[in-house]
């Protein structure tokens, strides 16, 4: 991968352009435009491109006519929209986040396992720190 994205923000027309290129590898102009599953000019799309090459997470082939690459994985992209949600909507908080994505929606015994995972590494991972500070 070509550029590391910790805060990629993308528009909305822009993720819609790599999610076909990530299900697809390697896609012509052409052939991302017929993929599209809302009807945008094919010279949008070429401009989406264009712009994803320019920021560094596509790469476009120098053969005729031009394939595009995804160089991004989608969750570079999932981190920075999260990332900045948290910033801006619950202001740094990750309980508010956490607390309305569990309040809002049954979750799976799968789910709930795997929160109770991330809570118990978190713990860990803090219970080191503190140790490592402590020893010093």
């Amino acid at each position: 991968m070509k550029k590391s994205a910790k805060e990629v923000r993308l528009a909305a027309g822009e993720i819609e352009i790599l999610e076909i290129l990530w299900r697809n590898k390697s896609l012509t102009i052409s052939q991302a435009h017929e993929m599209l599953e809302r009807k945008v000019g094919y010279t949008t799309v070429q401009t989406r491109l264009n712009r994803l090459v320019e920021k560094g997470l596509v790469q476009r082939t120098g053969l005729h006519p031009a394939s595009y690459e995804a160089l991004i994985q989608p969750d570079a992209v999932t981190r920075g929209d999260l990332n900045s949600l948290i910033r801006h909507v619950t202001f740094g908080q990750v309980v508010p986040l956490v607390a309305h994505l569990v309040k809002d929606r049954t979750l799976s015994n799968d789910e709930i396992r795997e929160l109770r995972q991330l809570i118990d590494d978190a713990e860990r991972a803090q219970n080191q720190a503190q140790s490592k500070g402590s020893t010093r």
